[in-house]
């Protein structure tokens, strides 16, 4: 059973006391939200895209639940800013890396500035894709957080330079984070489930994403300029970094 430091998380308070996402607009490219669920305190838009690239404005519905629950942990820390959900995935937590493609350049096209990426591909050969994407939100200012890597194998576009790349931390509170070698380490435990056993519930490096994400709206809010590079000095400087 994994080790949980829940009884730790109301020790530890949030960073960036005061910040809560404000005047920034969060996308979640998951499996879509429920916005009726009770940890979803607010959805401003989204779209679906299906396997063969079509975009469908306003379905989103989630039925598998995980952008739910993933959208849920960025607005426990962020409840202020503006959240739109990119739906890939419908039926299973897979979805054509091209439709990810699609994904990114969506946030991009629609002004966002942090793009959620619990999900990734392994697959290199579409390293330039991605990497031209990176290089496309960075100039106009909005940062990616991503997996940096999964079971060990290094994901696109998590490992990329110019992506807020996150590893998971067991051990990390889910209020706090810390980094090494580059890489932000986060908790891969989402919003709690009052009643229900937290090892049962969903948990994983796509919660370390998502932890990590509403860390970095919090850090995001007030600065002059939200880039990337300024972002990632936001949370490195940040006075109370867990080491």
């Amino acid at each position: 059973m994994i080790s949980t430091p829940l009884d730790q998380d109301s020790i530890y308070p949030l960073p960036f006391p005061g910040k809560l996402g404000r005047g920034l607009r969060i996308a979640v490219i998951d499996s879509g939200v429920n916005p009726r669920h009770p940890h979803i305190q607010r959805l401003d838009g989204g779209v679906f895209i299906d396997p063969e690239g079509k975009i469908t404005a306003g379905e989103y519905l989630d039925t598998l639940g995980h952008g739910t629950a993933v959208m849920a942990a960025i607005q426990e820390k962020a409840p202020e800013a503006q959240y739109f959900a990119v739906k890939l995935f419908d039926t299973a937590l897979r979805a054509k890396t091209s439709a990810l493609l699609q994904g990114i350049r969506w946030a991009i096209d629609n002004s966002m500035d942090l793009v959620n990426l619990s999900l990734g591909t392994r697959n290199m050969l579409r390293r330039d894709h991605f990497q031209t994407l990176v290089n496309l939100a960075a100039m106009k200012g909005i940062t990616l957080v991503a997996a940096h890597d999964a079971d060990g194998q290094p994901c696109l576009p998590g490992c990329l330079e110019g992506v807020l790349g996150v590893t998971l931390d067991w051990d990390c509170p889910r209020n706090r984070y810390h980094a090494a070698n580059g890489l932000f380490q986060a908790s891969g435990y989402p919003r709690p489930i009052p009643g229900y056993p937290q090892e049962r519930n969903l948990h994983g490096i796509s919660f370390a994403v998502a932890n990590m994400t509403g860390l970095a709206a919090r850090a995001a809010e007030g600065l002059a300029e939200r880039k990337p590079m300024t972002i990632r000095q936001a949370l490195l400087d940040n006075p109370t970094l867990d080491q």
